[in-house]
């Protein structure tokens, strides 16, 4: 367990960038981060949880090259 403190799920869905709705959505179909669940109805994320669980999703792109977009005229189609 991490040594920083324990995210609930309004803070989760805020890094993220996610409703609160989603987080807990995802929690129902065991789909997202990690969770504790304390007493009848707190629930909280560690944030090393977080992380693993951020690492393990799929990514695309190439790899972490930056491509610099043409800058030039696009041609339009008649």
């Amino acid at each position: 367990m991490s040594d920083k403190p324990l995210l609930d799920e309004k803070q989760l869905a805020s890094l993220l960038h996610i409703s609160v709705a989603s987080a807990r959505r995802w929690r129902l179909l065991r789909q997202g981060p990690r969770f504790l669940k304390i007493g009848a109805s707190a629930v909280r994320y560690d944030p090393d949880d977080l992380a693993a669980w951020l690492a393990s999703r799929p990514a695309g792109g190439d790899g972490g090259q930056i491509l610099q977009p043409s800058l030039g005229a696009r041609k339009r189609k008649a």
